[in-house]
């Protein structure tokens, strides 16, 4: 009953409101040189903390792919003098929750604690974030859940789209395969290998933290070097940037299913190119507002082709893309797939009208302010925006700069980004009228 009443008090604390406009971000430096970025909000006894190492599954070391992934699953299975399930004991009597996760340009720690237990919490979190064990048995369990979630993409289309897609997209670049590795690269990988992968990412000069709740500036600075004081100052240099394999065509990949998944794309924008608020403002118009979007318009409610389709942009640290993704029946996916292109080409040549463009800088700004729902999610927009280089006065500004944008600028960026002769089709199923063109 006690554990109960803590549970839907702390889901209560981590869904609990702050107003957009009291989003006031301060700069925090620890003693050591930390950095990290706080909004106070004293109202509830809680805290969030969110922590990201730059890099992430990126930095696997040659003929380790997985290992990053890998260690990060098995942060909190064992730490100190703790096993798993003595770790989880600890963690659930607090009240805490901590969640570990990885992609390709991050490795994330994410925090939630009552003021009461900060600093047991953060004590048994630096725990698993300097002393973990790896024990063989965590090892060999979480091992073979890693080989189960591999052997389940083989026989999901949209995970064979995927990996087909970056595989063509991306080259040798780490990106081309995927961050859990291959049956064999995971079974291969050492307890010394999973030691070695957490030096190569978990390092001080690579690191971001965003933190929104019941603490000080001060008290943040402590914890700061309290929990993380000790880690390596440097890890593996950085990925190079991609260059770009992907040509226009047709990649189809057999498989026996009635409906064909296609995913498609071409080259994008990265997060810092000026143009990139137009091209958001377009790929809002063009896939990425349901059933408005012009592609969800002609491709599903014109000719009911599939029941959804999208489109969006990736602008990943080392390549910059531009996706999408439908579903079709395997008779009618080539015209789904003819569809798209004369879309993407008509936008391009005739571009929007001022009220497609002001209906999406509407959404667009009237969204914005929901996602400070919590201390959680501010924590972790505070993060992202330290990683993009955004200045600390971003968020005020974020939905000036939204409706600065002019339909001549969208028109402009919708001529020169779409590429309709660009777009690579992978088509996983058995597509009627589609053949690979490489």
């Amino acid at each position: 009953m006690i554990r109960s009443f803590i549970s839907t008090f702390v889901a209560f604390l981590m869904t609990a409101h702050t107003a957009f406009a009291a989003v006031e971000i301060q700069e925090v430096t620890s003693k050591s040189g930390i950095k990290a970025w706080l909004v106070e909000e004293h109202s509830i006894p809680f805290v969030a903390l969110e922590i990201r190492f730059k890099g992430g599954a990126s930095l696997d070391a040659e003929g380790k792919r997985g290992a990053i992934n890998l260690m990060t699953a098995l942060l909190e299975e064992g730490s100190g003098e703790m096993d798993a399930q003595a770790f989880a004991q600890a963690r659930d009597a607090l009240a805490a929750d901590f969640s570990f996760d990885v992609s390709d340009d991050s490795l994330q720690i994410s925090a939630r604690f009552l003021t009461v237990t900060q600093d047991e919490a953060i004590a048994l979190l630096r725990q698993a974030i300097l002393k973990p064990l790896f024990e063989q048995s965590a090892i060999d369990r979480v091992k073979s859940q890693v080989q189960s979630i591999i052997a389940s993409d083989q026989k999901d289309p949209n995970s064979i789209a995927s990996e087909t897609f970056a595989r063509l997209a991306y080259g040798q670049h780490p990106y081309a395969s995927n961050i859990n590795g291959t049956q064999q690269s995971v079974a291969a990988l050492t307890q010394a290998d999973l030691f070695e992968a957490k030096d190569r990412t978990m390092a001080l000069d690579r690191l971001y933290v965003g933190a929104s709740g019941d603490i000080t500036p001060e008290a943040l600075a402590i914890l700061l070097d309290d929990l993380l004081v000790g880690l390596p100052e440097s890890g593996a240099p950085m990925p190079a940037q991609v260059t770009q394999t992907l040509q226009g065509g047709v990649t189809v990949v057999p498989f026996e299913t009635p409906q064909s998944v296609a995913l498609f794309g071409h080259s994008g924008l990265s997060q810092d190119d000026p143009d990139f608020f137009a091209a958001f403002i377009l790929n809002t118009i063009l896939g990425g507002s349901g059933f408005e979007a012009r592609l969800m318009k002609e491709v599903r409610e014109e000719r009911a082709l599939t029941y959804g389709i999208g489109s969006y942009l990736v602008p990943k640290d080392y390549a910059a893309m531009y996706l999408g993704q439908v579903s079709s029946a395997n008779d009618r996916i080539a015209e789904a797939a003819e569809v798209t292109k004369q879309v993407w080409a008509d936008t391009a040549k005739n571009g929007v009208s001022e009220d497609e463009l002001i209906r999406a800088q509407t959404y667009l700004t009237g969204a914005y302010p929901l996602r400070f729902d919590g201390n959680g999610p501010i924590a972790n927009i505070m993060v992202g925006m330290q990683m993009q280089g955004l200045p600390i006065d971003y968020i005020p500004t974020r939905n000036d700069k939204v409706e600065a944008v002019t339909l001549k600028d969208v028109n402009r960026v919708a001529a020169e980004l779409l590429r309709a002769s660009d777009l690579h089709f992978v088509v996983v199923g058995q597509p009627m009228g589609l053949q690979s063109t490489n």
